[in-house]
This record gives C-alpha cells, sequence and structure tokens, in this order.
C-alpha cells in the first residue's frame, strides 16, 4: 500500500468523522473466562490465548503472562502505526523489527514490599528500520508514531480505568 491508497482508504472515515464526531468513538471489547488453576481464557478474535502466573509468581511457564501479553500489545499497535505513517509519510520501509521490554519488581504484586510497586517500573519500546529516511524523517516518524499508537497513549497518559463485581 502507497500513501495514495492509504489516504482514499482512510479519507470517507475521516470525513464522516468529522461531520459526525459521535461516530468516531467505538466500544472495543475484551473477554475472558476464569480457567482451571489459576487461568484466564482471552478470546482474541485470531485466537484463543490462555494467561496465567508469571514464573516468577509461581507459574510454570506455560502459560501466557499478562505482562508478556500488554508489552505484545505495545509492539503490535506500534508496529502497525509506524507502517501507517512511514505509508502516510512516502518512507520507502523495506523491514522493520520492534521490541518493547518492561521492568517488573514482583515484590510488588506478591505483597512482599508495600515500597515496591505493582506493574512496570519503565517500558523501553524501541524499533530498528531498513528504510530511506534521514534523521530528521526518522525524529518525525517516531513522534508521529508515539503520538498515534492507541496503546502507548493509553499507557502513558495512565487512561482511567473503573473495576466492579457482580455475582450471578
Amino acid at each position: 500500500m502507497n500513501s495514495e491508497e492509504l489516504r482514499k482508504m482512510q479519507a470517507p472515515l475521516k470525513e464522516e468523522y468529522k461531520s459526525n464526531p459521535e461516530s468516531a468513538v467505538v466500544t472495543l471489547t475484551a473477554e475472558g473466562n476464569i480457567g482451571d488453576g489459576i487461568s484466564c481464557k482471552v478470546e482474541t478474535g485470531q485466537r484463543l490465548a490462555q494467561a496465567g502466573l508469571h514464573p516468577a509468581t509461581g507459574g510454570d511457564g506455560t502459560l501466557a503472562c499478562s505482562g508478556d501479553l500488554l508489552l505484545e500489545a505495545l509492539v503490535a499497535c506500534a508496529g502497525v502505526t509506524l507502517k501507517s505513517v512511514a505509508t502516510a509519510i512516502g518512507i520507502n520501509l523495506k523491514s522493520g523489527m520492534v521490541k518493547a521490554e518492561g521492568d517488573l519488581d514482583f515484590r510488588g504484586t506478591l505483597a512482599v514490599s508495600r515500597e515496591a510497586p505493582v506493574g512496570f517500573r519503565n517500558i523501553r519500546l524501541s524499533f530498528v528500520l531498513d528504510c530511506n529516511a534521514n534523521s530528521e524523517t526518522q525524529a518525525t516518524l517516531l513522534k508521529l508514531t508515539e503520538r498515534y499508537c492507541v496503546v502507548l497513549q493509553t499507557i502513558t497518559t495512565a487512561t482511567p480505568v473503573s473495576s466492579s463485581i457482580s455475582i450471578h
């Protein structure tokens, strides 16, 4: 896909969202079922992902760790966003690799230390690209990718989350 094809594909959507802003708000949903042992089965649309305890919290490593799934979602979103931005601004992206690393102190989630945070201390997102972009264009590509990546923006802006339990 080239930049003209991308613009043509997205133009009617952008017009609709400008004239009817509420049509741009879409509720995405993920559901899971509590599984055997300590696990949760999540339908991804393409496959079933079964999440469980990380080995650092007692898991055996056979199930996906939710922290890994978060990083995988970040990599997927950042990769798609970067490719879209590169296409839109005319960068010939021959190939690329996206990597996310995050540091967790498991003392927090295991209630070993109240001082240890529950969650990632920091996350590093990096790209290794084979493309025709000079350093100024690379900076623009990174800035726009960061700006338009839904998962990255959700993480960095600390989006409010509400929780509830119902019994039936």
